[in-house]
């Protein structure tokens, strides 16, 4: 067995039936698939029973313990020579598993990664959302299949590493956020290889509206001040981005405010213009390109913020992990 599939799944019985499906066309077979349903109230065992004779399926139920712990879970139990990560919300092209087998017989790689993108049949604020992930005037395109990077830290929506490798580093830390890069960095740290597949690309559904997208990336700003305190050198500038522009847009409002004049808000405007017309010819859809805007600034000031107070109650508090955001670890 080469591949196994990897996939955590809580209360989402409808996203593993689609990703199952996708399974089901891959056109490179030699693969097995791993559930492991954590702690769901709407489980997702009848789903599986549907697709137990196309595919080499196997499904587990365990006590909630987070999508990290879970993955490791799956991992025990696993055969394959690679193991592949995967989240639920995300679907795969028939080619997928084609171009990993092509790229690891090509070059072989210790763990890798390949990049997102939306499918047609998205909600136009998933498709917004999805732009603003992926887009060079947000993230620099580092998240849309770039080629040009000097270290590529794979996400677990899209991750594979060799078996022994993983057993190796004991899998996902208990880390509640950022526990991918925090996997990713200590591969580099032992020593071995990460690449971007950039034909290993899934569809991926992230957050269906935006309040649940702040939440996302107000904990990824989080787990970025949570990676720092583990590991300082992991901290980049462009890391801060996020909350200089989130500190930026705050100013100018305040400024436009105190002063009643509009002149500090251009900045501001320009840049969403920007979001706009490149969103907009992206999805060839200026009501698209409305909710890109939308997008962008809740990615980057949802960001921000939550890097702000994880600094705050971190490093200038100095409160730990856990203490520092027990709402947020276990509501």
């Amino acid at each position: 067995m080469k591949y196994s599939f990897i996939i955590p799944v809580y209360n989402r019985p409808d996203e593993a039936g689609e990703l199952l499906g996708s399974l089901t066309r891959q056109s490179y077979k030699d693969f097995e698939v791993i559930i492991v349903e954590d702690g769901s109230q709407l489980p997702c065992r009848d789903i599986c029973d549907k697709y137990a004779a196309k595919l080499d399926l196997h499904y587990y139920m365990k006590p909630n313990s987070g999508p990290g712990q879970s993955r490791n879970y799956g991992a025990e139990r696993a055969r394959g020579e690679y193991l592949i990560i995967l989240d639920s919300d995300v679907v795969l092209p028939e080619g997928y598993l084609k171009a990993v087998n092509e790229e690891l017989t090509r070059q072989p790689s210790d763990a890798f990664g390949g990049p997102d993108c939306a499918h047609e049949s998205f909600t136009d604020t998933q498709k917004a959302i999805s732009y603003s992930m992926t887009s060079f005037f947000t993230t620099g395109g580092i998240r849309g299949g770039k080629k040009k990077l000097d270290k590529f830290y794979p996400r677990s929506f899209n991750m594979g590493i060799r078996r022994d490798i993983y057993q190796k580093l004991g899998g996902f830390s208990d880390m509640r956020f950022g526990e991918d890069i925090d996997f990713s960095i200590r591969i580099f740290k032992a020593g071995y290889s990460c690449r971007l597949f950039p034909g290993a690309w899934v569809w991926h559904k992230r957050r269906t509206d935006f309040r649940k997208f702040f939440r996302q990336v107000y904990n990824s700003g989080i787990a970025r001040i949570n990676l720092y305190k583990k590991y300082p050198e992991s901290l980049k500038i462009v890391h801060l981005l996020p909350m200089v522009f989130t500190l930026g847009v705050i100013f100018l409002i305040l400024l436009a405010a105190a002063t009643l004049n509009l002149i500090p808000l251009i900045p501001v405007v320009l840049y969403a213009l920007i979001i706009f017309f490149a969103g907009t010819a992206a999805e060839h859809s200026p009501h698209i390109g409305i909710l890109c805007v939308a997008a962008a600034f809740t990615q980057l000031m949802g960001y921000g913020f939550g890097f702000i107070e994880a600094w705050w109650k971190r490093c200038v508090r100095g409160k730990g992990q856990f203490s520092a955001f027990e709402k947020n670890f276990y509501s």
